[in-house]
């Protein structure tokens, strides 16, 4: 793997400072009590309170320490354990490992946007940061062209590309009917809530919706850059839709209304993400395989 060096030292920053964010996160609990805010746009609000996230909304920190406890047991371990066996040669590690650092670049990209201003701060900018360069530079270590022989010619093109597409066009759609009575209507969001625009709608209308459906494309195409592209979406999405099924179950145990749809949607998502990961891992072959 090239850039083994860059690579190592970066992965280890974001284990380290991740697992403080997370900790501290999940357990800080200093401060007062919940209080009624009313926003700009005259939204009430129940503003948490206490702790890292005192600042914030309780249906934000309901997700955000959801999304900790999810980085916590599941990515940071993932991140782990692909790094040691990327450097052992193993390539369906080295994808995993591009997967999970596109993880890591959008949660802590979140982070750094939305929450309301904490001393963690200059750690999520750094983790950002460091996810950032590791992932460009864990992507420049594949040759694109060789992509195709390192999966086997089995590997279901159509049923991953499509579910790639699936996904693309389900959140362009809930988002942009979530966004469009907005614009008819000139009004501000519903569950904007006291924060200055929609940060996670914005992300993934920009980078995921637009990166699923040209990764869905070319895997169908077979074309070199849709198998890289393809096992850092499904990658990647299997750790997003885990954390935000564990999102939906921490909000609803903190008594937040969540819609029926959204349960069963994200569900059923986070289910054949995990399908289509089996599939994918199932078709790449070894290192030996290869050579």
């Amino acid at each position: 793997m090239k850039f083994k060096k860059s690579v190592l030292i970066l992965v280890v920053m974001i284990i380290v400072f991740s697992t403080l964010s997370c900790i501290l996160g999940l357990f800080s609990s200093k401060g007062g009590d919940p209080y009624d805010f009313l926003s700009i746009g005259g939204e009430s609000i129940k503003i948490f309170g206490s702790g890292l996230y005192k600042n914030d909304s309780i249906s934000a920190v309901a997700q955000g320490q959801a999304s900790d406890l999810v980085t916590l047991i599941l990515a940071i371990p993932l991140l782990t354990i692909s790094l040691i066996q990327s450097y052992r040669g193993s390539i369906k590690a080295r994808l995993i490992l591009t997967g999970t650092l596109g993880y890591f670049l959008y949660t802590y990209m979140s982070y750094t946007f939305l929450w309301m201003y904490n001393p963690l701060f200059i750690v999520y900018v750094l983790v950002m940061s460091a996810s950032l360069f590791a992932f460009i530079l864990s992507i420049l270590s594949f040759d694109i062209e060789k992509m195709p022989t390192l999966f086997s010619d089995q590997l279901p093109t159509r049923f991953l590309g499509g579910f790639q597409l699936f996904i693309a066009f389900g959140i362009g759609m809930l988002w942009l009917a979530k966004i469009a009575p907005t614009i008819i209507n000139n009004t501000i969001p519903l569950g904007l809530e006291h924060y200055s625009t929609l940060v996670i709608q914005g992300m993934d209308l920009g980078f995921v919706v637009p990166a699923a459906t040209l990764s869905g494309i070319l895997l169908i195409k077979r074309k070199p850059l849709g198998y890289l592209l393809s096992s850092i979406i499904i990658i990647k999405g299997i750790t997003m839709l885990t954390c935000i099924s564990a999102m939906i179950v921490n909000s609803m145990l903190k008594g937040i209304t969540i819609s029926i749809v959204e349960i069963v949607i994200f569900s059923f998502f986070n289910l054949v993400a995990v399908v289509c990961l089996i599939v994918l891992l199932k078709n790449t072959k070894n290192l030996s395989e290869v050579n």
